[in-house]
């Protein structure tokens, strides 16, 4: 595992790199040193238990399979482990089990095996079970191996014709030291690697805490970011919009003998910044909310934008083909932005009555937007709309992404677009290229003649229930949008552009002499 925090490049811990090995150890570790205990014994052994297989002969065969069998449960059962090394003293004891001999009493080490791996693996409770039945057993060994009656001394021990008491005397703390010593090394063996491993995990648990002590800093420094982000749109923001509906407001009503037109710029000025207002407040509430709670507009907020953008004397005319498709969220977020984006350039920079064309296409395998409006020319000369030329041709609906603001577009086409000196790249056209990108589609943009088009493709997918004509149109459509080459923008482009002029061919229901001037310039 990386350590966290030290400086330079990340290395691995080697006692947490160590982890894997002692995991399998502690699952595995008793049954494999079991059978090498039993394989070393019958290898040490074979000349002595006679002929073939000589298990049957040899007097070692029970107490190497109770200890076998011991060392192999010590790690899953303990207390059965502790039982099984009871169960052989006793039987000894009883005379149920053949006592030690010279070649063999080191069976008795298998009991202080146990031990190590019990000291290794159990809780605390176990292991002061384990230390103190191991002394027990020791000491049941030590007379066991010494008494007269049993081993005599297993041949390392001079018979001193005295009794028990006299040899046990004698030798008894010499055989109890060894088998003592025996029992702590294997017991230090298991504590060792108890303590290595519990390391490891205080390691890991460190680097842990780390991680968690910089997610939570990198929180707070953005908790802090959004409380002032949205401390500014608060106090700039949110307060200049109040202020200027309060003074539509105010002037629209003590103005009431103004001509009609003046009272409705007022209101709809109110009207709009009143709107705006509740916009900033909702993004006000997402940052500080972390997006949680501030409700994202939806495609059939579309409708009510259109509305308010004709009380904005847009000239507004909308239709839908196909079967509407259930987009998600972010992807009617999209539509709803871009949509909002073409309008308001489009008031921005073709002022009122400027005529606009909004055609949802929900007949092919994603949702084509196709937004037209008229394409307002300066006096330069096509051969030198170059550089601050481009500032000086103003489109409606990507105003906002050539020229900058509305007010430098204007004072620019009033000087023929000739005092910029260099061209002026805005947020328009990339934002809706974004939005649209981050929804799975994509946007162009461009003029087309006397009109200025955007052209929206959001994917959704086929739908079943399709006309059997259709698939292969379909299928070659989603081909071309998910390629996302130039090429099919531009097949996109020309369909939208042979959509519109299609539009185009629909009466227009103006009576007026304004509007019919108007469409004949739309349809060019």
């Amino acid at each position: 595992m990386a350590v966290i925090g030290a400086a330079g490049p990340p290395r691995v811990d080697r006692v947490t790199g160590m982890e894997p090995l002692l995991k399998v150890m502690r699952h595995w570790g008793a049954p494999v040193a079991a059978v090498l205990f039993f394989a070393l014994w019958c290898v040490g052994e074979a000349g002595r238990m006679g002929p073939w297989p000589g298990l049957n002969l040899w007097p070692g065969t029970l107490p190497l399979v109770l200890m076998t069998a011991a060392i192999a449960v010590s790690v899953r059962a303990p207390f059965v482990s502790l039982a099984l090394t009871a169960l052989l003293l006793t039987g000894q004891f009883l005379y149920l089990i053949p006592a030690m001999h010279p070649n063999h009493w080191a069976i008795y080490i298998g009991s202080s095996i146990s031990l190590g791996f019990i000291l290794w693996t159990a809780g605390r409770g176990t292991i002061l079970a384990a230390v103190s039945a191991n002394v027990v057993f020791i000491a049941a060994m030590t007379f066991l191996m010494i008494s007269w009656r049993y081993s005599y001394g297993v041949g390392w021990f001079h018979p001193l014709y005295g009794g028990d008491r006299l040899a046990l005397s004698v030798y008894g703390w010499q055989l109890f030291s060894i088998l003592t010593l025996i029992a702590a090394g294997c017991s230090a063996v298991g504590l060792a690697l108890k303590l290595y491993q519990e390391r490891g995990s205080l390691f890991q648990a460190r680097n842990i805490a780390q991680a968690g002590l910089k997610e939570a800093e990198i929180d707070l420094i953005v908790e802090q970011e959004r409380t002032r982000i949205a401390r500014d749109l608060h106090d700039v923001l949110a307060h200049s919009l109040a202020v200027i509906a309060a003074q539509a407001d105010g002037t629209r009503y003590l103005s009431s003998d103004q001509p009609k037109a003046v009272l409705n710029a007022l209101e709809n000025i109110a009207s709009s910044a009143r709107g705006a207002l509740v916009d900033a407040q909702r993004v006000i509430e997402g940052v500080r909310d972390d997006g949680m709670v501030a409700p994202q507009p939806r495609l059939s907020d579309v409708g009510p934008l259109v509305e308010r953008m004709r009380q904005g004397s847009l000239e507004i005319r909308r239709s839908d083909s196909g079967a509407p498709v259930e987009l998600t969220a972010g992807q009617q977020l999209a539509v709803f932005r871009i949509v909002q984006e073409c309008l308001t350039n489009a008031l921005k920079h073709g002022g009122r009555g400027t005529a606009v064309r909004l055609h949802f296409d929900w007949s092919g395998p994603g949702l084509t937007l196709h937004v037209a409006s008229a394409h307002v020319a300066s006096a330069v000369p096509d051969d030198e709309m170059t550089g601050a030329g481009v500032a000086g041709t103003r489109s409606a609906l990507g105003g906002s992404d050539i020229g900058g603001s509305g007010a430098e577009d204007a004072a620019g086409a009033g000087a023929g677009g000739r005092t910029a000196g260099v061209e002026r790249v805005g947020r328009g056209i990339p934002g809706m290229r974004e939005r649209a990108h981050l929804a799975g589609g994509w946007v162009t943009a461009g003029p087309d003649g006397e009109q200025f088009r955007v052209t929206a493709f959001v994917p959704y997918g086929l739908r079943t229930a399709e006309p059997a004509g259709t698939v292969d149109g379909e299928l070659v459509a989603i081909t071309e949008a998910s390629s996302g080459g130039e090429a099919a923008g531009a097949r996109e482009a020309g369909a939208g552009r042979e959509s519109a002029a299609a539009l185009s061919e629909c009466p227009n229901t103006e009576e007026t002499p304004e509007g019919t001037q108007r469409e004949a310039a739309l349809r060019g």
